[in-house]
């Protein structure tokens, strides 16, 4: 069964949805630093579908419109993400693409922080705790 338009994708998804090799995404995200899919445990990727449509526009640039490496960091840099996406002509129902991954990688790492910050309270509130019953 296929998935639906909004799943995430795995490395092997995406790199057969774009018809590269799955080394070559891994090597994408070292060059391109707006290339960030998500990690889960074990640092397995996943690939939202703005991921999807950003690698789509450094693809095609790449392998299509002959540019390089440094041509797209470059394009990228000028233009930013609405370039990429344009590019790969994905219809991402209307939403503001840079809005919408800045909006993702926020929310992400507003929940990492959220579970720190957690994480601290838990650790004060046991040390206070201790120290109420010692005085």
């Amino acid at each position: 069964m296929a998935k639906g338009p909004e799943a995430f994708r795995t490395i092997s998804e995406a790199a057969e949805e774009l018809d590269v090799p799955q080394h070559v995404l891994r090597f994408w995200e070292t060059k391109f630093s707006f290339i960030r899919p998500m990690k889960r445990a074990g640092g397995r990727r996943f690939y939202r579908p703005q991921d999807i449509a950003v690698l789509q526009g450094v693809r095609r640039l790449l392998h299509d419109e002959g540019y390089t490496i440094k041509g797209v960091q470059k394009l990228h840099k000028d233009q930013g993400l609405r370039r990429l996406l344009a590019e790969s002509g994905a219809d991402l129902g209307g939403e503001a693409p840079d809005e919408t991954l800045a909006d993702s990688e926020i929310r992400d790492r507003l929940a990492l922080v959220l579970q720190d910050l957690e994480a601290a309270k838990a650790r004060l509130d046991r040390l206070l705790g201790d120290g109420d019953q010692q005085a």
